[in-house]
C-alpha cells in the first residue's frame, strides 16, 4: 500500500507495522502455552493431577493412618490440596525450567521482545491457572467422598497464593542453580519426603516433639495445616501460617531473582 508525499512522491507503508506486541499481549500469549506444554506433558499430569487424587481416593476409602476425630476426608482434602499447589508451583516447575534451561530455551526467549520478568510473570500465571483446574477437579472429588468444609473463603485463597509464592520461588531457585538432572532428581525427592513429612497424610502430633517443631515450619505443613484450621475447624485466619508462608515467599522469591542462572 502507497500513499502520496507533499512532493507527489508515493512512500510505502506496511499494515501491520513491524514491531513488538503489546507487552499484556506478549505475557497472555506465553502464558497460555505454558499452560499447554504443562498440560500435555505426561510426567506433570502425574505429578499435577494423577498423584494428589490417589492420595485423596486411597486414604479417604482405607483406614491407613490414623488422623484424629471425624471423617478422615476432612482431614485429607485440605492437605491435598496443599500437595496439589506443591506439585505444580514447586515440584512441575521445577524440573520444566530446569530444562528449558538445559536446552537453551530460557537463553532464546531472553533474547526476544519478551523481558525475563516478563517471562518469569507468564510462568506464574501458567501456575496459577493449573492450580485452579486442580482444586476445582480435587474439590469435586473431595465432596462427592463427603467432605464437609467450612470456614473463610478469603483465608483459603490467601494461603493458596502465599502458598504459589513460597513454592515457586523455591522451585525457580532449584531450577536456576542446579543442573537438570540434578533439580529433577531433588525435586522428585523433595516432593516425596514433604509428602510424607509435611502433615499432608499423618497428623504432625504424631511425630516427636523436636521433629514436629521443626516441621512445624516448612511451607508444605504451614499451607496444609492452615488450610485444614480453615476448612476442617472454621479457623477465620491462621496468622501464624501466613506468616510462615510470607516468610518463604520473600526468602524463596528473593533467592531466585538473584542467583537464577539464564544459561
Amino acid at each position: 500500500m502507497s500513499t502520496p508525499t507533499a512532493h507527489g512522491e508515493r512512500r510505502e507503508s506496511y499494515a501491520p507495522r513491524p514491531g513488538a506486541a503489546p507487552l499484556p499481549r506478549m505475557i497472555t500469549a506465553q502464558a497460555l502455552l505454558e499452560t499447554r506444554m504443562l498440560l500435555r506433558n505426561g510426567e506433570q499430569l502425574l505429578l499435577t493431577v494423577v498423584i494428589p487424587t490417589l492420595v485423596l481416593v486411597l486414604f479417604s476409602a482405607v483406614d491407613i493412618v490414623d488422623t484424629g476425630e471425624g471423617e478422615t476426608v476432612d482431614f485429607l482434602a485440605p492437605g491435598v490440596l496443599a500437595l496439589a499447589v506443591m506439585s505444580t508451583a514447586f515440584t512441575g516447575q521445577a524440573i520444566a525450567t530446569g530444562f528449558e534451561r538445559r536446552y537453551g530455551v530460557l537463553k532464546r526467549l531472553g533474547t526476544s521482545p519478551l523481558p525475563r520478568w516478563a517471562l518469569m510473570t507468564a510462568k506464574t500465571l501458567s501456575v496459577l491457572v493449573t492450580e485452579l483446574l486442580q482444586v476445582a477437579l480435587l474439590t469435586v472429588i473431595a465432596l462427592a467422598l463427603g467432605w464437609s468444609p467450612h470456614g473463610n473463603p478469603a483465608a483459603v485463597l490467601l494461603l493458596l497464593v502465599l502458598g504459589t509464592a513460597a513454592f515457586s520461588g523455591l522451585g525457580l531457585l532449584m531450577a536456576g542453580t542446579l543442573k537438570a538432572e540434578a533439580t529433577l532428581a531433588a525435586a522428585n525427592l523433595v516432593f516425596l519426603l514433604l509428602l510424607v513429612g509435611g502433615g499432608v497424610l499423618v497428623p504432625l502430633d504424631k511425630f516427636p516433639d523436636a521433629a514436629r517443631a521443626a516441621l512445624e515450619l516448612l511451607p508444605i505443613s504451614a499451607l496444609s495445616g492452615g488450610l485444614r484450621d480453615v476448612l476442617q475447624d472454621g479457623a477465620a485466619m491462621p496468622w501464624r501460617e501466613l506468616g510462615i508462608l510470607a516468610v518463604w515467599s520473600v526468602l524463596g522469591l528473593g533467592a531466585a531473582g538473584r542467583f537464577f542462572r539464564w544459561e
